[in-house]
C-alpha cells in the first residue's frame, strides 16, 4: 500500500513538532515504598518533522509506547525518547504524560485514613543538543493570611491554595536523571504552607487543623519562598520552577507568586 506520509513536500517547512495527544492510557508508577501504583495518564507524544517530510506516523508512537511497558520514572523517560527518535527517524522527541497519584493520609488526631490525590507530571525531551526531564507534582495546602490574622480582634480568612513545583535533577552517567520520589515533593509542600489538607477530618482533626493553620500564617510570596529555600539544599535537584496560588476566601481574585532557580546560575558565587 502507498505511503502517503513519507512521499515529499515541496513547501520547505520543518515542524517542531508533531504527533498524538490526549490519550487516555493506564501506566504503572513506583512509590516510594518501592510498590508499584497503577493510574489512568493523559499522554502527549511528538517528534520533530524535517521540512521533505509530509508526515510522521501516528500509529507507530502507540507502537513504542506499548512496547515500553507503560512503567514510567525519570530513567525509562529517556528510553523512550531514544525509541521515539529511532523508531520516527527524527531529530528530537517529546513526551507528556500527565496523571493523579495516590497517597494514603491519615487524620493528624484520630488518624482516619483515606486517599487522597495529587495531580502530577513527567516530561521529557530528547534532541541532538539536550536532554531533559521535569517532574511537576500540584499538592493542595491549607494556607491562613498573615496580614488578617494581626488585624483581626478574633479570627482570620483562610483558603485552600495550591502548590506547583516543576523539578529537574541532575543527569547521570548511565543518562537516566537522578531519582526524586513524588511523596518527597508532597512533604515539602505541606511543610511550606500553614496547613496540609486531609480526605477525613474528624471533629478533633478540625480543631487541630483549624489551630495548626492559624499558627502558621503564610502569603502566597512566603509558600513559594519556603519551598524554594527546601529544594535549593538538595543535592539532586538541578534546577526549579514554584508556584503558589490561592483561591481567596474573601476577596474576587486569586493570589499567586511564581519563584525560578537554576543551579548552575550559582555554582561558584561566594
Amino acid at each position: 500500500m502507498k505511503d502517503i506520509q513519507s512521499t515529499l513536500d515541496y513547501r520547505n517547512i520543518s515542524l517542531r513538532e508533531a504527533g498524538i495527544r490526549d490519550l487516555k492510557y493506564p501506566i504503572t508508577i513506583l512509590d516510594r515504598e518501592q510498590r508499584e501504583q497503577t493510574t489512568v495518564a493523559d499522554i502527549s507524544m511528538s517528534v520533530s518533522l524535517p521540512h521533505h517530510f509530509k508526515g510522521t506516523h501516528m500509529s507507530r508512537f502507540l507502537e513504542v509506547l506499548t512496547s515500553s511497558g507503560c512503567r514510567f520514572t525519570g530513567s525509562t523517560i529517556p528510553v523512550v525518547l531514544k525509541k521515539l527518535k529511532e523508531t520516527l527517524e527524527a531529530e528530537s522527541a517529546r513526551i507528556r504524560i500527565e496523571f493523579p497519584y495516590f497517597l494514603t493520609r491519615e487524620a493528624p488526631v484520630t488518624g482516619a485514613a483515606a486517599k487522597m490525590g495529587y495531580s502530577c507530571a513527567f516530561t521529557g525531551e530528547s534532541s541532538n543538543d539536550r536532554e531533559d526531564f521535569i517532574l511537576t507534582v500540584t499538592v493542595p495546602v491549607g494556607t491562613l493570611c498573615p496580614c488578617s490574622r494581626e488585624i483581626s480582634n478574633a479570627g482570620a480568612h483562610n483558603q485552600r491554595g495550591y502548590i506547583t513545583m516543576d523539578v529537574r535533577t541532575e543527569k547521570q552517567q548511565d543518562g537516566t536523571f537522578a531519582m526524586i520520589w513524588i511523596e518527597e515533593l508532597v512533604e515539602i509542600a505541606e511543610a511550606s504552607a500553614s496547613s496540609p489538607l486531609y480526605t477525613i477530618l474528624k471533629r478533633p482533626d478540625e480543631k487541630f487543623v483549624t489551630e495548626q493553620a492559624y499558627n502558621n500564617p503564610v502569603f502566597v510570596e512566603d509558600i513559594v519562598r519556603n519551598v524554594a529555600e527546601k529544594l535549593r539544599k538538595d543535592t539532586r535537584v538541578t534546577q526549579f520552577t514554584v508556584t503558589a496560588e490561592n483561591h481567596e476566601s474573601i476577596h474576587n481574585h486569586n493570589a499567586y507568586a511564581v519563584v525560578t532557580w537554576k543551579k548552575s546560575d550559582y555554582q561558584g558565587a561566594v
